[in-house]
């Protein structure tokens, strides 16, 4: 994959936070960039299409639409899509769990599924698949997004292991605390005590993540797959 070439870059959930940022990246590095977004309109200056990660025929018309849209197959996947349904064990409903499950995990799954198929007949392709520093460390009140983040790594490695030698890479990054709208309205205290356990002593930023998905899936890193990167700030380190 020459990395003076255009690549074509499907990110799913791009519409807002590390997704956007993900976008961003990738269109001002000069690739072609579609995103995946559920509701609204795609964010100024890119282009999207609506898909839904938990349904195998909406996924795959979003690849065809985009692939019509590239005038080719995706070179390049971000599968970042994810939701969150936080309550404690005892208080977890299945809905809650198996809605994360398939959003998370199996929308992940999908996706991969649907972008190999051009992949294969290129030899070559770059699947990208965002978790958590949670998936790693686990966290109270998140069974169902740990277990869902943590599922990716088997899936990253399984992908690397049947693909590998056509040229197809697939890999895990794992981001930490981010400064995000989210993160923005907590209360100081919550803050101080997140920024406590974290090494590097501050938040990431959604840029810090795109650059190190766009460094995973450059030439530069043709060598690298079945990998977890984390981007933390130490804080899940060891695990």
């Amino acid at each position: 994959m020459d990395s003076s070439e255009q690549r074509n870059v499907l990110v799913t959930g791009g519409n807002r936070g590390i997704g956007l940022a993900i976008a961003r990246a990738f269109e001002a590095a000069g690739d072609r960039v579609v995103i995946t977004y559920r509701s609204g309109e795609p964010p100024e200056g890119l282009t999207g299409v609506k898909a839904e990660v938990t349904d195998s025929a909406s996924v795959d018309n979003a690849f065809t639409e985009a692939e019509k849209i590239f005038g080719g197959p995706v070179d390049v996947v971000v599968a970042n899509a994810g939701i969150t349904r936080d309550t404690l064990l005892m208080r977890m409903s299945d809905e809650d769990f198996d809605a994360v499950i398939d959003t998370n995990l199996a929308g992940a799954f999908r996706c991969a599924r649907r972008a190999v198929t051009g992949m294969i007949r290129k030899r070559r392709g770059r699947i990208i698949l965002i978790s958590s520093v949670v998936g790693l460390y686990g966290s109270p009140g998140q069974t169902n997004y740990a277990a869902s983040k943590s599922g990716l790594v088997g899936l990253a490695r399984s992908i690397s292991r049947e693909l590998g030698g056509r040229g197809i890479t697939a890999n895990v990054v794992a981001p930490g605390f981010i400064d995000t709208e989210m993160t923005a309205v907590l209360p100081e205290e919550q803050k101080k005590a997140y920024l406590a356990t974290i090494p590097a002593g501050r938040f990431a930023t959604p840029e810090e993540v795109a650059a190190v998905v766009r460094f995973i899936a450059s030439d530069e890193a043709a060598y690298i797959t079945g990998a977890v990167i984390p981007v933390d700030g130490g804080l899940g380190m060891g695990h």
